[in-house]
């Protein structure tokens, strides 16, 4: 506390990012980073555009980069958004689209930026539980509201919603916004951007720092008709007018083309969740259905915490969420062949 904040500050209860910590020789399982790396015409892209004049500003609209986009999914480049992360694009998509006189709608257990983010701007808000078997029950979100927001697949849960299901609830709520929140998308799921030219309410946000593996350049992009994307500009124009670096420009135009890299990609990391689901499986535990790039069990009779931290005492670190109904679930990002594997060692020596 200082008499200097704002009132806000007080009130506010910050977004905890996933730790970052330097062990040696550590398994970081914690954060669903890529474990492969990035496109290597990507890191070219980046050694070529670091030799540019990075005296001047960036493109302010990124306009190389939203037609890359909008290539990619057959959209308009005029229908794409662009910012620092998927974060900061959810920031503008709340502050411009989400606080109406009904609240906004989301999951209980859901990505936890939405409840700070709502906090932050003063947006009423209404949480769904999902049900017995934590999935997204479309139907539950037939009330009144002002709008909805949905991770598909939903985190940290990684179960998905099939594109019919999404396409009910669009088609039952014409008049609010409803924000499809793919970070994961490329693991399995289906993407809600095919119904955008039909639903004019329908915003689609989607990362690149994922199945793109670029977290450390920090790219988000959203896609919809143009009047959400207007309104995304108007406030990211009124905060800052720079979305996004030379470099991030540069290397995300270069990923977003090389599909031979990123099926390559997604195909090893899809593989290793299917054989680690099955090792987990094969120990006891209970492991939910992901499309995602984790997976989210837990096994009966051992505390969620205890088992995270016993794990960080072997130099393997996965994420623990202290929270009603989960508290006993690990997420655990999919590693590499040989991450995997030493997860497994580690688990078969507390067990």
């Amino acid at each position: 506390m200082s008499k200097y904040w704002s009132p806000i500050v007080s009130e506010l209860e910050p977004y905890v990012a996933g730790e970052q910590p330097a062990i040696p020789n550590l398994v970081k399982l914690n954060t669903n980073e890529n474990p492969y790396g990035p496109s290597p015409k990507a890191l070219e892209a980046i050694r070529h555009a670091a030799t540019a004049d990075l005296r001047r500003y960036p493109d302010p609209t990124a306009r190389r980069l939203r037609e890359a986009i909008s290539r990619r999914n057959g959209v308009s480049a005029d229908e794409v958004f662009v910012g620092n992360g998927s974060d900061e694009v959810l920031a503008f998509v709340f502050a411009s689209l989400l606080k109406h006189d009904a609240p906004l709608l989301f999951p209980d257990i859901t990505y936890s930026f939405y409840p700070t983010y709502a906090k932050l701007y003063g947006i009423e808000t209404r949480t769904i539980p999902l049900r017995e078997q934590f999935d997204i029950a479309v139907d539950d979100y037939d009330i009144p509201c002002g709008a909805i927001i949905l991770p598909n697949p939903n985190a940290p849960t990684g179960i998905g919603l099939p594109l019919p299901e999404i396409e009910r609830l669009l088609a039952a709520h014409p008049d609010q916004v409803v924000v499809i929140d793919e970070a994961y998308i490329d693991f399995g799921g289906e993407s809600a951007v095919a119904l955008v030219p039909r639903f004019e309410n329908l915003l689609v946000v989607q990362t690149f720092s994922k199945s793109r593996a670029l977290a450390g350049l920090r790219i988000g992009f959203a896609i919809g008709q143009r009047p959400l994307i207007e309104a995304l500009e108007r406030m990211k124009d009124s905060f800052n007018s720079y979305p996004l670096d030379t470099l991030a420009q540069a290397a995300a135009c270069a990923a977003i083309d090389d599909d031979a890299w990123f099926e390559e990609s997604r195909g090893k990391v899809m593989a290793n969740r299917a054989t680690l689901t099955r090792q987990l499986q094969e120990r006891g535990f209970e492991v939910l259905p992901s499309q995602a790039n984790f997976v989210f069990a837990r096994l009966s009779g051992r505390p969620g915490a205890d088992l995270a931290a016993r794990l960080r005492e072997r130099a393997v670190l996965v994420r623990h969420f202290a929270k009603p109904r989960i508290a006993d679930f690990l997420r655990i990002s999919i590693g590499t062949e040989d991450e995997c594997r030493r997860l497994i060692e580690a688990i078969d020596g507390l067990l």
